[in-house]
């Protein structure tokens, strides 16, 4: 690997390690080559969301920067020389691993569902299957970029990986329900807070601030974690599909996340005040038993 390389993944394992809260442990017990490979993929991840999320942008000039940053990576994957670490990395780790171009694609074409039509335009979705397609883009493909790296044979290992992706969106949108209703976005389905007497309008950021009813809500959140926890099971069936030295790492991404849906449940699925994570200690813990599976 030349040196300019070399960097380039070393400014993705920063990136990875300031920012990427659950998935770095994950990453931590994976052989270096892979662990690289993964760490580029969330830098152009998060530098794509930090693209259709800010807010100094238009809507018009948020999609140009999106469409010019996936084009972007198709010239370089092309041969194009670029000084842009991530891309340098991101495109090698492609290569390196034969992770088909149009998943980076469709990764792009989910944090552009993001952006809305007008400032302050609510983002709300009225069935779980229009949920389902924008969860695809956003997770279930990271979730099938992954299983590139880890090495799989099996193609059903593909469905797997993708319901494996969409457990872990479903609980990060039960956990963040008030931060997203803050930038104006409700991931629960209408269809779902009808079911229970709720509505998206309840979710309206003034009046998270006063009087709101979080009880209220208990119901629904507890539906959309029963769906997740019937979409983690995919995960053991998973497990053994993907090469050995990458099983660790699987184990310890899943352990994490539904850890965190269970604090959630028992903190009564109260994600209406201080925000729920595990602890700093709860992480080592599951990442200790990571290392022992690696090394057993």
């Amino acid at each position: 690997m030349n040196s300019q390389l070399a960097a380039a993944y070393a400014v993705c394992r920063h990136i990875t390690r300031s920012a990427a809260r659950n998935f770095y442990y994950g990453f931590l017990v994976l052989p270096r080559e892979r662990r690289d490979a993964l760490s580029a993929v969330y830098a152009f991840m998060r530098h794509s969301d930090d693209l259709s999320d800010d807010p100094g942008l238009t809507r018009r000039e948020r999609e140009d920067r999106l469409t010019e940053w996936r084009n972007a990576l198709h010239r370089v994957v092309a041969g194009t020389h670029t000084d842009d670490p991530v891309l340098l990395a991101v495109a090698d780790a492609q290569r390196r691993f034969k992770v088909p171009l149009e998943l980076f694609d469709r990764l792009v074409e989910g944090t552009a569902m993001d952006v809305t039509a007008r400032p302050g335009e609510p983002i709300r979705y009225q069935t779980f299957d229009d949920l389902r397609r924008y969860c695809y883009h956003v997770a279930s493909v990271v979730g099938l970029i992954c299983i590139k790296i880890f090495g799989y044979r099996d193609p059903a290992a593909e469905a797997l990986a993708e319901q494996c992706g969409l457990a872990f969106q479903l609980t990060n949108i039960i956990r963040d329900v008030k931060e997203d209703a803050g930038l104006g976005r409700v991931y629960l389905p209408e269809e779902d807070l009808e079911r229970f007497g709720r509505s998206a309008g309840e979710l309206d950021p003034a009046l998270l601030k006063n009087g709101f009813d979080a009880a209220g809500f208990r119901p629904v959140l507890e539906f959309e974690a029963e769906r997740a926890r019937e979409l983690y099971r995919a995960a053991e069936q998973l497990l053994p599909l993907i090469d050995e030295e990458s099983r660790p790492a699987l184990w310890v991404l899943v352990e994490i996340y539904r850890r965190l849906l269970e604090k959630i449940a028992a903190h009564g699925y109260d994600v209406f005040g201080k925000k729920i994570r595990l602890t700093r200690r709860e992480k080592l813990s599951v990442l200790a038993r990571g290392f022992w599976r690696r090394m057993t």
